[in-house]
């Protein structure tokens, strides 16, 4: 048998033994995650209005009787992430109930600002599968692991298939909608001043409507393809026009990119911004305002910068694309032929990028 190595210790082994562990097992935190939602545990607590014990949660998710010994178990987890708490249900009752954190609040279905849908479009088996094909794709030609995995690219599988199509969208309009509060909250400076924005890639509008609601004086524009646009209503100060955002993007006082480059390799992320700076070239004051990560900001935490190494890994193999340090977005921007930029990295995992011509 095999002795220890001198130049490690019994305690590091171990260490670096559940270091492995732990990484290798961290798909059963997602999963256990998704399967919470879809449960709809979330909801079930909320509506009982108090802390629920494990066997009034039991009876009201309506489980086989052979499986419910396993919420148990499911539930401890979910705890331990935080995604639940704990609390005795009464006073002076030692029974302990099940109770919502604010990560499980944004899971809820009435919640105006979700995050549910988004964690469940990442764990769709479309999106699953091509972690599989990522070791054949670095030692091949194929653009990306998703193509080889579904057969079509990202942008063709979104077209071709309804309930991914709708997973997706729902995705995106709910994550628009916590940011656009957030952003009117906190960031109404961004807007200041503005007579019009351009949100490039809006889809049905959820940002541009929030923008155009909170300021009446700016006129706001969603530009998307034909077939995302079509037939929506347009207002007093929102308008909807169809187009190809690397053909060209109509004219505006601001141009709004809201997760849209990360999508995209450099060369076509420089070709989007250069279509960008013409469409306010003839405004002294014209903007682009970017939303999208920022890679190695020292003022984040560990899991926050864990999680962005994800979602550049995640673009990667996706759809061809990338998160962005600061100096590669500068890269980009000079690229493009703009002057000078402004980043104010508060925004959770994305930052607020002011780009000036």
């Amino acid at each position: 048998m095999m002795g220890l190595s001198n130049e490690v210790s019994a305690s590091e082994l171990l260490q670096a033994q559940a270091q492995i562990w732990y990484y290798a097992c961290n798909y059963v935190n997602s999963m256990s995650l998704k399967s919470a939602i879809q449960l709809g545990i979330p909801d079930t607590i909320h509506n009982h209005g108090q802390p629920m014990t494990l066997s009034k949660l039991v009876g009201a998710l309506h489980l086989h009787p052979s499986k419910s010994h396993g919420i148990y178990r499911l539930m401890r987890l979910l705890v331990h992430s935080g995604f639940f708490a704990q609390q005795k249900v009464a006073e002076n009752d030692e029974q302990e109930g099940y109770i919502l954190t604010p990560a499980s609040r944004l899971l809820l279905k009435d919640e105006p600002l979700r995050a549910a849908p988004l964690a469940v479009l990442l764990l769709e088996p479309s999106f699953i599968t091509p972690w599989n094909c990522m070791t054949t794709w670095f030692q091949s030609n194929d653009p990306t692991p998703f193509e080889m995995a579904n057969g079509r690219t990202f942008w063709d599988h979104l077209a071709h298939e309804p309930t991914f199509k709708n997973a997706f969208y729902e995705a995106m309009h709910t994550d628009s909608k916590l940011i656009a509060a957030v952003l009117i909250e906190e960031f109404k400076w961004a807007f200041e001043g503005l007579k019009s924005l351009v949100d490039v890639g809006g889809g049905s509008g959820t940002m541009a409507i929030a923008i155009a609601d909170a300021f009446p004086d700016i006129k706001c524009t969603v530009f998307d393809l034909p077939h995302v646009v079509a037939n929506l209503e347009r207002t007093k100060n929102l308008d909807f026009i169809e187009g190809d955002m690397f053909e060209a993007i109509p004219p505006g006082n601001a141009i709004l990119l809201k997760w849209i480059l990360h999508d995209w390799n450099d060369e076509e992320s420089v070709k989007i911004l250069k279509l960008c700076r013409e469409a306010i070239c003839k405004d002294e004051e014209g903007k682009v305002i970017i939303i999208d990560m920022v890679l190695e900001n020292q003022e984040t935490d560990e899991k926050t910068t864990e999680t962005q190494l994800c979602f550049d890994l995640l673009m990667m193999v996706n759809v061809n694309g990338r998160e962005r340090n600061e100096k590669e977005w500068k890269k980009l921007f000079l690229a493009a032929g703009f002057s000078h930029y402004n980043i104010t990295p508060i925004m959770g995992l994305r930052s607020l990028i002011e780009v000036y011509p």
